[in-house]
């Protein structure tokens, strides 16, 4: 029989887990009275046989509801938005966030994925102060898990502690970044008024041929009611910017949807890896110990050039096993 404990933390089945732990119940008393009375064991035996082809049932409601929900909040989804913005520490910070970006475009690479700039805004010492990326993976569906179930435990806040270049003294500095992650869904129906939006045009500037430096292609879009503001630069046309940047903006309404439906029924179990909350502090690399620490695991990795240079597997498949076993914390351990 299928292994469905995996999915015991998941209220919306508490239900049927319910009524899997009563069957298995039964199933264990019903045995333990064959045994005990033989002379019992003819009549009991279509007992027996009712009771497991039930269990089964329940096993596989358990097994569709949780899958259903795995499309539902994008977790295959193999085409993805990926945030990297500069928290403190300035200049520092913003290099720290352009290192994290060219380490998750090391690990796309490296998983044969898609990997383009949407739109970038840099720091003075070349650094980011805010980069927007798409992710794509294969559009053939396969076993092998969807961009964004890969990437949704990478959002949170990321810190570096380190002696940056500039510093003349040698004193170590910590700085921080932020990392969102967003699934990109095709199929979804959110309403947006166009009362309700602000666009503008520009020209994008950068590389991409004279056409993106002097046609006025890229794309800002404001959404009023949610304060959410979506810039566009990667496509060489206006109208493909717009079509990119609206299907951006709703799925943050979607996600945002999402998260305050959540909220209200307590979805959150305890010990789950916060995915959400780009407040979280969820990762420390301290350059000076080689060491790569997640806080949610409280589990740290050694070789950070390996680590940077996109090998991030060993940290995903033991954060995704954690969330699955639900032995995570719910807030980062400080070191």
């Amino acid at each position: 029989m299928p292994d469905v404990e995996r999915f015991r933390g998941n209220p919306q089945t508490a239900y049927l887990f319910r009524e899997y732990d009563r069957l298995k119940g039964e199933i264990a008393e019903t045995k333990k009275m064959m045994k005990i009375d033989p002379a019992l064991s003819e009549l009991a035996l279509s007992d027996l046989k009712q009771l497991e082809e039930n269990l089964v049932m329940v096993v596989q409601n358990i097994e569709n509801a949780n899958k259903s929900e795995l499309v539902e909040n994008g977790s295959d989804s193999n085409e993805m938005i990926l945030e990297v913005r500069a928290g403190a520490g300035g200049e520092e910070a913003a290099i720290f966030a352009c290192e994290l970006a060219q380490m998750y475009e090391k690990y796309a690479t490296l998983n044969g994925w898609s990997f383009d700039p949407i739109d970038e805004s840099r720091a003075e010492l070349g650094g980011y102060k805010e980069a927007s990326f798409e992710i794509k993976g294969p559009s053939r569906r396969s076993r092998q898990a969807g961009v964004y179930a890969k990437f949704k435990y990478e959002m949170g806040v990321h810190r570096v502690q380190r002696v940056p270049a500039t510093e003349k003294q040698g004193r170590v500095h910590t700085s921080t970044a932020s990392v969102a992650v967003l699934p990109l869904r095709n199929d979804i129906n959110v309403e947006i008024k166009e009362s309700d939006l602000e666009v503008d045009f520009s020209r994008s500037g950068g590389a991409g041929g004279q056409n993106v430096n002097k046609v006025e292609t890229a794309v800002r879009i404001f959404h009023k009611p949610s304060s959410i503001m979506i810039r566009c630069t990667s496509e060489r046309s206006q109208l493909k910017n717009r079509e990119k940047a609206m299907a951006i903006l709703r799925s943050k309404l979607l996600q945002i949807e999402e998260e305050n439906e959540q909220k209200k029924l307590s979805l959150e179990r305890k010990g789950q890896i916060g995915t959400g909350d780009r407040s979280e502090k969820i990762r420390t690399y301290n350059i000076l110990q080689d060491r790569v620490t997640d806080h949610r695991i409280k589990r740290s990795w050694h070789n950070i050039e390996k680590i940077m240079a996109g090998n991030l597997d060993p940290i995903i498949d033991a954060l995704t096993e954690a969330d699955l076993n639900g032995t995570t914390s719910s807030s980062g351990a400080e070191e």
